[in-house]
């Protein structure tokens, strides 16, 4: 197969995907055409791969959001010390400090209502597809 572009990104995310198969081929011994060929694997089978794998990305998400509130309230943090030794009193950075508070309500709103729809939505499965439309549309809904 010829790759075509010259997209950095394209190229990176191409590469990763052909390291993880290649480290799945060692793990499991198959490739996934091997694995359907067999019929060592069934839909119903790869669903539930997909499912278990959405479930792990929840916690990555959770993790993520931890690890910005953190990174944002040290941000502000040294922020503030700067601001302190310079021995201002930060007045004139009201409209920064407004702009803070913004970021830091729209980084915690999305993330937890999207995770709330996202792990209701994973917990309780009636059709996979219809599972992850939904959850998309509720998404895109919380951005507007």
């Amino acid at each position: 197969m010829k790759i075509d572009t010259k997209d950095e990104i394209v190229l990176a995310v191409l590469k990763k995907m052909d390291q993880r198969s290649i480290i799945g081929q060692e793990k499991y011994g198959a490739t996934m055409m091997q694995e359907i060929e067999g019929q060592e694997k069934d839909l119903n089978r790869f669903l539930i791969d997909v499912q278990e794998e959405l479930m792990d990305a929840l916690l990555y998400i959770e993790a993520a959001k931890r690890c910005l509130s953190d990174e944002i309230e040290q941000a502000m943090i040294n922020r503030n010390n700067i601001i302190g030794q310079n021995g201002n009193d930060g007045l004139h950075y009201d409209e920064d400090h407004a702009l803070d508070q913004v970021m830091n309500n729209m980084v915690s709103d999305i993330t937890i209502k999207d995770i709330d729809v996202i792990v209701e939505e994973v917990n309780n499965p009636s059709d996979p597809v219809e599972t992850l439309v939904d959850a998309t549309e509720e998404y895109k809904q919380t951005l507007k």
